[in-house]
Parts: structure tokens; sequence; C-alpha cells
């Protein structure tokens, strides 16, 4: 156990009619799953959203868990044999990077996997480093991991993969929450990683353009079970492209459906934030001072680098951090009743200005907001429950709720999934859920961190139309401001947003 585990040849995938159904879900999430995936091969695994991507690295990986858990038929493979019994040969970044941080600091979280394969003390710490700079995550080894930006912490789960040097390297998603740069940081340092040891790769990504130039086959799965389309790439997409797109595959050079621009030009002033210092840290500022204002009828696209504050930024703006400089204003109306936090002793207008003074009630209803990581605002064991949250909150008649639930449901493609609980969702699916969750209590300022993270190409249209008829105020409701905080160039050019970039100034750190 203590040898290079560099030196280990790369691992062959197999699957045989598999299939995993959840514990608590009558429909399956994957099944009839055949192929055999051989050593070295660089694979792009694609599907619609909802069509068991992620629980399939998560079989191959040997993480789905036991009978307890869910139901599986069929046969996972690595190297000839089940794939739980394999672990130390295959490497998973998940698609939520929080749920694979372990350790407090930076060097001891990448370290951790190489420490679990008994690696020589020495040995781990030349691959931690080598791993950090392979990812392009500059920061000191003793960095708490709680204090990473969400890109950071998806280079960080990547490094700890990396640093293991497994027979086969397994990545749901790994550059959804990166900056364009920072994409293709991410895919040369799989290309370099992947050289150094020829192993085995199989990445999930809606990304598709930038992984190209690494893979040399790619399977399609399809939603009801099964394989829909392998082979070579450019074959696959030019082939059968229509077909995929029509699916919800994003497929490079089919653009997906976007709204109209709006017809009229934005409104009154909604929030607005003068000199505003923003930090999750006391007395440890990430960005600012920034002075912007947002309106009624426009969509703000916060757009910059990883680790610059963009979330931080978007947490106080939507009243959930306060912020430690110059100070965030809601509107004379938008503020109009709404109560104060009992640490709010002032009742002048400023303190009642100020959304970080306002209670829970008060902000869910004036502004909503959806987080980066779906799972850090998920309350509720049923989908349906979690979207009776905010309506319960509000005191909403049974019949109204249900009504307003149930709209939702059909709108963002949640309803044959009402029952189900939310952690055994897709990313993109929890995704829908966190924004349809949202839009339960109708605020009129919505806050977006990554709305379209985990998207195929149909839900990512169907997301821009809401947002657009947010923007627009079509439900006869008004128009609302939107926020968007995003990587995502295509769904600020689909809304027409006005960007508003964040640089790490000089004196702040990131």
């Amino acid at each position: 156990m203590g040898e290079d585990a560099g030196a280990a040849r790369p691992a062959t995938l197999e699957a045989r009619g598999w299939g995993w159904r959840y514990a608590t879900r009558r429909a399956w999430a994957a099944r009839e799953t055949t192929f055999r995936i051989g050593a070295g091969e660089r694979v792009l695994l694609l599907g619609a959203s909802g069509s068991g991507k992620s629980t399939l690295l998560q079989g191959l990986a040997g993480v789905l868990g036991g009978a307890d858990e869910g139901e599986q038929e069929g046969r996972l493979l690595v190297d000839g044999q089940p794939a739980a019994d394999a672990r130390g040969r295959v490497g998973l970044v998940l698609q939520d990077p929080d749920s694979q941080t372990i350790l407090a600091r930076v060097g001891d979280d990448v370290a951790f996997g190489c420490e679990n394969l008994a690696v020589p003390r020495d040995e781990i710490w030349r691959r931690v480093r080598a791993a950090l700079d392979a990812v392009g995550l500059d920061v000191p080894l003793d960095r708490s991991t709680a204090a990473l930006s969400g890109g950071q912490k998806q280079r960080l789960a990547l490094a700890g993969v990396v640093a293991m040097q497994p027979g086969a390297v397994l990545l749901d998603e790994p550059t959804a929450n990166l900056d364009p740069a920072g994409v293709i940081d991410v895919r040369d340092a799989v290309a370099r990683a992947l050289d150094a040891t020829g192993a085995t790769l199989v990445v999930i990504e809606h990304r598709i353009d930038a992984w190209l130039p690494l893979v040399d086959r790619v399977i399609v799965l399809a939603p009801g079970g099964g394989v829909v389309a392998d082979g070579d790439p450019r074959t696959v997409l030019t082939e059968r492209g229509a077909e995929l797109a029509a699916s919800g595959v994003w497929v490079p050079g089919i653009r997906p459906v976007v709204p109209p621009r709006p017809a009229s030009s934005p409104g009154d002033v909604l929030l607005s934030a003068d000199g505003l210092v923003v930090g999750r840290t006391t007395d440890v500022p990430v960005a600012g001072p920034l002075d912007l204002d947002l309106r009624a009828g426009e969509v703000l696209g916060v757009v910059g680098p990883n680790g610059t504050g963009k979330s931080t930024l978007g947490l106080t703006l939507a009243g959930l951090l306060p912020g430690q400089g110059g100070a965030v204003r809601a509107a004379d109306d938008l503020a109009a009743g709404a109560a104060l936090l009992r640490r709010s002793r002032r009742r002048d207008r400023a303190d009642r200005a100020d959304p970080a003074a306002w209670t829970s009630t008060a902000l869910l209803t004036r502004i909503g907001t959806v987080l980066q990581e779906p799972e850090h605002q998920i309350l509720r064991s049923s989908v349906r429950a979690e979207l009776e949250v905010g309506p319960r909150a509000l005191g909403l008649e049974e019949t109204e709720m249900t009504a307003r639930v149930d709209e939702l449901l059909e709108r963002l493609r949640l309803a044959p999934l009402a029952a189900a609980n939310p952690y055994t969702l897709s990313g993109g699916e929890k995704r829908r859920l966190t924004v349809a969750a949202m839009l339960a209590a109708r605020p009129r300022v919505v806050v977006l961190d990554e709305p379209t993270y985990g998207q195929d190409a149909r839900t990512w249209s169907e997301l821009v139309a809401i947002i657009a008829a947010l923007r627009d105020g079509v439900d006869d409701r008004g128009p609302r401001g939107v926020i968007a905080i995003t990587h995502d160039d295509a769904v600020l050019d689909a809304l027409s947003a006005r960007r508003f970039a964040l640089d790490a100034p000089a004196g702040v750190g990131a």
C-alpha cells in the first residue's frame, strides 16, 4: 500500500445492464446501462438532466451505499471486480465540491486521500503541492477550506483526486463554477495528470467544447434508461446532433432557444449599494468599496474571476450577510412594512432600509435568494414540502398554496419528483428546486448565484425564460429586479443583462 499510486495501471470500467433506484424513489435513477471503457480511454458522458449520469459515476466509485440506501440491478465492474470492492482504484470529483471537503485546512484536505492509501509522508506532501499547482489553486496550505469560494473548492476537490493518482478519474461537472480561464486551466490540469499516469477518464460536462480536445469517445445516456449513443465524439455530435439537442444534450453549434429582448427600459431603483465593502469573516473584506443600483425590469450580471467576492456580494445585497462598510439600501416601497430583527434597535429610516436588519419573513417576500450550493438551502424531506416552505411562512390558505406549488412543479419539470427526497435529485434538478422554492414566495428582488448550473440545454432555456418573465413582470405582479452571479456569459446575453464586473482590489484579499 505504500508504493507510489502513480505506477498503477489504468483501470477498465464496465456496466452490465446496470441500474439504481434510490430507496425513497419509485422511478429508477439509471437503468439498463451497458458499456465497456477500456484502460486509458477518455470518455465524455452526456445526457439530459436526470438521466442518471451522476448516479452512474458514484456507482463506479463505489460510494452509492448498500441495500438500505437503494436497489441495484446488473453490475458495475472496475478491472473485472465489483466497483464497491475497488475504491482505491477510482478517484471521483463530485458535482457539489462542498460535499467533498473534509478537513479544515487546504493542505490537509488534499492529503486526505493519499493518507488513506498509505502513501509515505514525504511523498504525500510532494503530491499535495504538485496537485495544487496543477489545478491552479494558489493558496497557502494552511488556508481554511471554509474561506474558499465555490470555484476554489472545486479546484480543491480536483487536487485531492489528482494527488491520489488513481487508475480512473471520474469528474462530475468539474468546471461548473469556474471562470472561463479557470475552465481551461482545470482541463489542462486534468490532461497533464492523465498524460503522467495514463489513467482512464470519464467526465460529465455541459461545456462540451472545452473537453472535446481531451476525449476520444462520447457515451450518451437516455433519460428513460440505457445508452442512446456511443462512439467517436465528432461522429456522434454531427450525425446525431439534432436528435441529441432536442432531448436536452448540449451540442456545439446548436444554440438553445432564448427569450426576446425586454420591450421597455428598466424602471425605478429597487436596491442600491453605496461604498459597500463585503466579507464573510469580521474585518476580512473580500471586495469593495462598491457602488451599484438594481432597477425594476433589469438583470444585473455580477461577473469576474473566482475568488473576487461575487457570491459574498450577492449574500450581502440579499440581506443574508451584513456589510463591513458602506451601506445597502432598499427603496421605500420595497422596505415598506418590513419587520426588523430584535438586534436592530434603531427604528430610523436608515435602519429600515437595510435588508440585513429585516426578519426572515420580511426578506422572504421581498428579496429571494438562490445559493450557489443547493444543499445549503434545502429544508424539507420532499420536493413538494420544500416548495411549501415559503407559502406556509406567508400564511397562505391551503388551496392557494397548493395551486402555487402545482404550477411551479410543472414549470420547472419537477412534477414527477414531487414526493422525492430533494437530496436524491440530480444537481440540475436540485438547482431547479431551489429556484422554484424562491419563486413560491414571489419576491420583488431576486438574487441568483449560478442559476444555470447543472442544466441541460432544454432546462437551461426554460430557466432563462422564467428569469426573463420575472424581469418583465409577465405575471401581472410588476417587473422584478434580478441579480445573476454567473460565469455563464450565454445566460447574461440571453437576458440582455447589464454587467457589473468584480476584480480583487488592491489591499483586499480574495
